[in-house]
This record gives C-alpha cells, structure tokens and sequence, in this order.
C-alpha cells in the first residue's frame, strides 16, 4: 500500500514538473518573439526617419553597424560570463 502511494506521488511530481518546464518553454518563446517583433518595429521606424534625412544607403549602413555593435557587445558580455 505505501509503494502505491509512493509511486502515485511520484507520478503526480513528475506531471507537474512537465506542465512547468512546457508553461516556462511557451512563456520564452512568447517573449522570443514578442522581442523579434520589437525589433522590427523598432527598425522600421527608426529607418523611415534616417531616410528622410540621409541616403538610404547611408541608413542602411548606419542600422547595420547599430546591430553590429550591438551583438559584440552581447558576444562579450556572453564571453564574460564564462
């Protein structure tokens, strides 16, 4: 009887620590995503006002070497952590 109860228990610690791990797993990607698509926006808008007053080319490139920067600043801030 105490090895039924043991094993239901189990069970039931199992199950919720699957619902948790896959509610934690949809909230990052929720957040992944919500991230991508504030970055678009973000892009987008700050592209339309360099355009207007540079060379789309020039706004091209002043957005690139934005993100440039900013992913070697994450690339050794991610170094760092090490």
């Amino acid at each position: 009887m105490l090895r039924l109860a043991a094993a239901s228990a189990t069970g039931r610690t199992i199950r919720n620590a699957a619902a948790e791990a896959s509610n934690r797993a949809l909230l990052t990607m929720g957040a992944g995503l919500a991230g991508a698509v504030g970055i678009f926006c973000f892009s987008n808008a700050a592209l339309t006002l360099m355009q207007r007053h540079m060379d789309p080319a020039a706004a091209w490139a002043a957005m690139g070497c934005f993100y440039g920067l900013l992913g070697c600043g994450f690339y050794f801030a991610a170094t760092r952590r090490r």
